[in-house]
C-alpha cells in the first residue's frame, strides 16, 4: 500500500488487484478482486487452490476484466503466488503492458519461499532448479503441501517468469545476486531498497535526540528463523538488559523459559509510537536473523532513529550496516554476540544524529520514486 500511496500522491492513477479477504484494507477500487481461496480448508478448497496456482477458473477472467477496463501502462506485481497467480503478469505481457515485479522473498528460487529447511538450516539446493521441496517436506513438514509447491515451481518455471517480466526489483543486492545465481537474466534484475514513509521517518528522526537508556532491544517476529533465542541466550550470558517487542509462534515458549531473568522484558506487540520510543532510547537494536533476510525494515527504522544496529551477517543485513552505524556478528553464534553486547559501552561512541541523517536520506521516498520511474519507463540499468 505504501507504493500505491506514493504513486497517487505524485498524480498517477493506480488500481489495486488483490484477493477478497475479510481483513483487507478497504479501497474504493475493490471491484473485480479474485475470489478468496483457503489452502487450509477441505478437499474442495484445496482443489480451488490448485486451480488458482495454475491460473485456471475465475482468476483469468478477473485479471482480464481489470486490465481491459483500466488499461494500465505498468502492472506492478508483489506477492502473487498461490493466493493470486503469476497469470496476472502473463495476461499483462500479452497486452503489451510493461510488467515489474518486486520480490519480497525467495519464492522464485525456492518453492518454500525462504531458502531454509524444516530443521532450520539454510539451503540452496533448489537455487539451480533441482527442486528438493518434496524430499525435505519443506512446506510445514507436509508431503501434500510440498508436492503442491513443487508443482507450482515447475509450472511457473524461471524461464516462463523471466519471459513475461520486464524488470524484477530486488530490495537488496544480496537478493539480486541470488536471482542471478538462479539463472535470471542480469539486465532484468534491478536493486531498489525499500523506502520508509516520510511521516514515520520524521518521527524516528525527531526521536533520535532522545536520551539513551541502558538497554538493548529487539523488534520483530518471535520465530525460529529470526534467531531470537540466540539473542536471549547472548543477553543472559552478557548480563545486559534486553527489551523484546513482537509476537509469534515462540512467544509462550520464550517468555516461560526466560521468565526468571529480570533483565529480559517481553513487551508484546507495540503500536508505531511504542516502537519509535523503544528504538530511540535503546543503546542499540539487535537483528539476530538466521535466514536470508531481504531488506529488513527493522534495520531501516532503527537507523532512522539514530540507533546503531547489531546485526547478523546474513542475507541483505550486512549491506545496510557500516562501521559508523553498527556491528555485525556470525548468525547463530550466541557466544560472539554475547561478547559484543558485553563490550558495547567500551566501543567508540556512535553519533546518533549522523546515523539518523544518513538513513533518512538513503531510504527517502523521493529517491525511491525517481528510481521507480526509471524502471517503469525502461530507463533503468543496474
Amino acid at each position: 500500500m505504501s507504493t500505491r500511496r506514493l504513486l497517487m500522491e505524485r498524480g498517477h492513477d493506480v488500481r489495486v488487484f488483490a484477493m477478497h479477504h475479510p481483513e483487507n484494507i478497504e479501497l474504493p477500487d475493490e471491484t473485480g478482486y479474485a475470489k478468496e481461496v483457503n489452502f487450509a480448508g477441505g478437499i474442495k478448497a484445496k482443489l480451488a487452490g490448485v486451480r488458482r496456482i495454475l491460473g485456471l477458473g475465475d482468476i483469468r477472467r478477473s485479471v482480464a476484466e481489470v486490465l481491459d477496463d483500466f488499461r494500465p501502462d505498468v502492472v506492478h506485481l508483489h506477492n502473487v503466488h498461490s493466493y493470486l497467480s503469476p497469470w496476472i503478469g502473463e495476461e499483462a505481457a500479452r497486452r503489451g503492458i510493461r510488467v515489474v515485479w518486486t520480490l519480497h522473498d525467495y519464492k522464485l528460487l525456492c518453492p518454500s519461499y525462504s531458502c531454509r529447511r524444516p530443521d532450520g538450516s539454510v539451503c540452496e539446493e533448489c537455487l539451480h532448479g533441482d527442486f528438493q521441496v518434496i524430499r525435505y517436506k519443506c512446506m510445514k513438514g507436509s508431503s501434500a503441501q510440498s508436492l503442491l509447491a513443487d508443482v507450482e515451481a515447475r509450472y511457473w518455471n524461471r524461464k516462463r517468469l523471466a519471459a513475461m517480466t520486464d524488470v524484477f526489483i530486488a530490495p537488496s543486492h544480496f537478493m539480486r545476486n541470488k536471482m542471478l545465481e538462479g539463472g535470471f537474466p542480469q539486465l532484468k534484475v534491478r536493486t531498489l531498497h525499500n523506502f520508509i514513509d516520510p511521516r514515520k521517518s520524521e518521527l524516528l528522526a525527531e526521536a533520535s535526540h532522545n536520551a539513551r537508556e541502558d538497554y538493548f532491544c529487539y523488534v520483530g517476529r518471535l520465530s525460529e528463523e529470526k534467531g531470537v533465542e540466540t539473542l536471549l541466550k547472548a543477553a543472559t550470558d552478557a548480563g545486559v538488559r534486553l527489551k523484546v517487542a513482537g509476537g509469534g509462534p515462540l512467544t509462550s515458549q520464550l517468555t516461560s523459559r526466560y521468565a526468571s531473568n529480570p533483565d529480559i522484558e517481553f513487551l508484546g506487540h507495540l503500536d508505531a509510537t511504542g516502537v519509535v520510543n523503544l528504538l530511540s532510547r535503546a543503546k542499540a537494536s539487535v537483528v539476530p536473523s538466521e535466514w536470508y533476510e531481504n531488506n529488513p525494515l527493522s534495520v531501516i527504522e532503527s537507523l532512522c532513529a539514530g540507533t546503531p544496529v547489531i546485526g547478523a551477517a546474513i542475507g541483505g543485513i550486512p549491506e545496510l550496516i557500516s562501521e559508523q552505524d553498527g556491528v555485525l556478528f556470525t548468525p547463530g553464534n550466541a557466544e560472539e554476540l554475547s561478547g559484543i553486547l558485553n563490550a558495547f559501552d567500551k566501543r567508540h561512541p556512535f553519533n546518533h544524529k549522523s546515523i539518523s541523517e544518513r538513513a533518512v536520506k538513503k531510504f527517502s521516498r523521493d529517491g525511491h520514486y525517481e528510481s521507480l520511474m526509471e524502471i517503469y519507463h525502461g530507463k533503468d540499468r543496474e
